[in-house]
């Protein structure tokens, strides 16, 4: 495989995080970039009472879970709950949780929060931290050898989608008589749309090799890492939590990879090349260089 210039220009129409791993995601305008992804993006997690974390996956009802990140204070509301407020800097006691098969090192947030998502999941659980001075590096044979840190993400810090894919996707399944789904279900950190007659084709993000980014703080570079594999958490509709049975037949249609040994993709991992501490924002221009195959 060889890479050549093929500028390619799109805009940043949504940027996303998840304050709290596998729960309602954070709009935002503007974004800092941190060397672990977006700032605050799956800070915390929810476990059960060996420290194995929850998500979407064994418990829908997350998604039902809406953070807002405030100046000092994380604040999570649910159905039926009261609002819960958080410190951003309140932690209790250190914590060793499962996420996968990896131990890591984190901070548990006190008898408050575990008692809240244990009400409302109808399970032990309890909310903890990630302890930013443990390092989870992405798998190198990904990055090229590159040590790129993660905080409670799956695998690497950022995840990019185009909207031409969704808006792809949505049209197989109208025509195949289902509803269409929001975007929110793929759970991206950056989304790209179309900017003028350049375009953004739908699953141009598989053959982006780097996008580059200037903003009044310098040059944000980012680069492809690994594609995004999708598993059934994509079936859970975000707005009620309630699974369906639809997206995954048909994105196993024509969305298996021979890059992650046929397993369905949709959406690409980045790694951040250039541009710690700079931000991101909602509209502007990105130029990527794409992969010849």
């Amino acid at each position: 495989m060889t890479s050549t210039a093929l500028p390619l220009q799109a805009v940043i129409s949504q940027l996303i995080v998840y304050p709290v791993k596998s729960c309602a995601p954070v709009l935002l305008k503007r974004a800092l970039l941190t060397d672990q992804g977006l700032d605050l993006d799956r800070a915390w997690m929810v476990v059960d009472e060996r420290g194995q974390f929850l998500s979407q996956r064994q418990y829908p009802r997350l998604a039902l879970v809406q953070p807002q990140l405030r100046l000092s204070d994380l604040v999570l509301r649910a159905p039926g709950m009261l609002a819960l407020h958080l410190s951003l800097d309140g932690v209790e006691q250190a914590a060793k949780v499962t996420l996968w098969d990896e131990a890591i090192d984190a901070w548990d947030m006190g008898d408050l929060a575990a008692q809240w998502f244990s009400d409302f999941l109808g399970c032990p659980a309890r909310l903890v931290r990630f302890d930013p001075q443990f390092e989870r590096p992405s798998e190198r044979r990904w990055t090229g050898g590159q040590t790129v840190l993660n905080p409670f993400t799956d695998g690497f810090p950022l995840m990019l989608l185009g909207q031409p894919s969704v808006d792809g996707l949505n049209a197989r399944l109208q025509a195949a008589g289902h509803d269409p789904v929001e975007l929110l279900r793929f759970r991206p950190n950056i989304v790209l749309s179309a900017a003028g007659e350049s375009g953004w084709a739908a699953h141009d993000e598989d053959r982006v090799e780097v996008l580059q980014i200037e903003t009044d703080q310098g040059s944000i570079r980012l680069k492809a890492a690994k594609p995004c594999t999708r598993c059934k958490m994509v079936e859970v509709d975000p707005q009620t939590a309630q699974t369906g049975s639809t997206v995954l037949p048909a994105l196993r249609t024509y969305r298996r990879d021979a890059r992650v040994n046929g397993a369905i993709t949709f959406g690409v991992h980045l790694m951040v090349l250039e541009g710690f501490d700079r931000e991101l924002a909602v509209g502007q221009t990105v130029r990527a260089s794409l992969r010849s195959d």
